[in-house]
Formats: structure tokens, sequence, C-alpha cells
């Protein structure tokens, strides 16, 4: 019998976390996350049944909106980014595909990225030197998909700070420039 023990993306068995100057980064590993794409012909059947499942309609273009458990963003003309946290959600794309039944494909995506929170003061200085987003202008409840160190990422803003999804097979990369940029910044 094999001994298999669960590990971060970052390669570790406890999430890392990263304090330079202001700034902390960490690895947040506990998320359980679902792709919803409403079928043709289905769009507003699907969003009346992620409304129900969320609480609150389905963001809008660019935008994130919470519910009373779960959270979503938006990707893509019709497509969302549910999360919820994992201990509570672990069958999340089951919850989610229930709910849409056939009006949309779901699909699990927990294990397909990583999730990086940051914090701190001058977080638009920091995400200057990472990519293309005025996070200055970028109001909280804001999603938005750029290119971070050649990686397709998710950058999601609230109030105090910024959740960043990056695909897991390049977590040591997109660490790695999250750090960089902190030091070249404080």
């Amino acid at each position: 019998m094999h001994d298999l023990a669960p590990m971060t993306a970052l390669g570790a068995s406890e999430p890392r976390t990263d304090t330079i100057g202001p700034i902390r980064i960490t690895e947040a590993p506990d998320w359980a996350l679902a792709s919803v794409a409403a079928r043709l012909g289905q769009e507003a059947t699907c969003q009346t049944a992620l409304r129900k499942l969320l609480g609150t309609p389905a963001p809008g273009v660019a935008a994130q909106a919470s519910g009373p458990v779960l959270s979503a963003f938006w990707i893509g003309p019709h497509i969302w980014m549910f999360e919820a946290p994992y201990a509570t959600h672990p069958d999340l794309a089951q919850q989610v595909k229930a709910a849409c039944a056939d009006t949309a494909s779901v699909t699990d995506q927990t294990g397909a990225w990583v999730r990086f929170e940051l914090t701190g003061r001058d977080l638009p200085r920091l995400m200057e030197r990472l990519c293309n987003l005025d996070m200055g202008a970028m109001q909280a409840g804001h999603a938005r998909r750029s290119v971070i160190e050649h990686l397709g990422c998710y950058v999601i803003r609230h109030e105090d700070s910024i959740t960043l999804y990056g695909p897991r097979s390049s977590a040591q990369t997109l660490h790695h420039a999250l750090i960089t940029a902190a030091r070249s910044v404080f």
C-alpha cells in the first residue's frame, strides 16, 4: 500500500507564506473551484439556476460576486468560475452541476490552479511590475484575466487584498515572480 501525503502546489505539506516589507504572499490551497459554461440556448435558464445557487446574480463582465456561501467570478461570455472553501465544499463541481442540470457544462477545476492571497499596502505598486492591469483603477469586486510571467492568471481585487489564480503546474514560477516583484518594490 502506498503512503501518500497531500502536498501544496509549492511542494510542501503546509501552505507557504512570505512577508516582504509590507506585502504578505500566502499560498491558499484550501479552495474548491468549478468552471461553469452555459450551454447554447440555455444562458437565461443557467443564470437563473446560478442566481439561486449563489444567492445573488452571477457576476457580469470582469466582476466577482459573493453570496452567503459561494463566490464566483466572470471568465468569459456566459462562463464563470465558482469558488468555496474546500473543507465545506469538497464536491463543489457536483453541487453546481446538480443546480444547473443540463443548462451548463461544469468542470471541477480544484486541482488545476494555485491560489495566492496578496495583502499589505501598495499592492497596486507590486502588481504594476507583474501585469498590465491598472490595479489603481481596478475596484473591489472586479476580476480580470491577465498574463503574469507568461502565464494566464486570474486577478480578483478585494477591498484590502488581491486573490491571484495561476496554473498549478507553474506554481513555482508564479511564486518566484511574486517574490521577485515584491523585493524590487520593497
